[in-house]
């Protein structure tokens, strides 16, 4: 199991960022939570197998058709054991 801890900059706000990520989520069996920031960030938190974690980060990095992805920023955490995924 991996956790990472994902911070996306850029125009990454009502550009159906969050649900994207809650439908990747899905696919793969990913647990975790997205929510949309003050500072105009999408942050999110992924826990799976370590495959699956990293598909929802490289989504991260791809972001949607609207969005313009600046920085994105990755850590890694211990999992908490996270169930379902939750757009916050």
């Amino acid at each position: 199991m991996r956790r990472a801890h994902v911070v996306v900059h850029g125009e990454v706000q009502g550009v159906f960022f969050r649900d994207t990520l809650r439908g990747a989520a899905s696919e793969h069996g990913v647990a975790g939570w997205a929510r949309n920031n003050s500072d105009g960030t999408v942050e999110a938190v992924f826990e799976g197998p370590e495959e699956a974690v990293d598909t929802l980060v490289a989504v991260c990095r791809e972001g949607t058709r609207a969005a313009r992805v600046g920085e994105v920023e990755v850590s890694s955490e211990e999992p908490e054991g996270l169930e379902g995924f939750d757009v916050r």
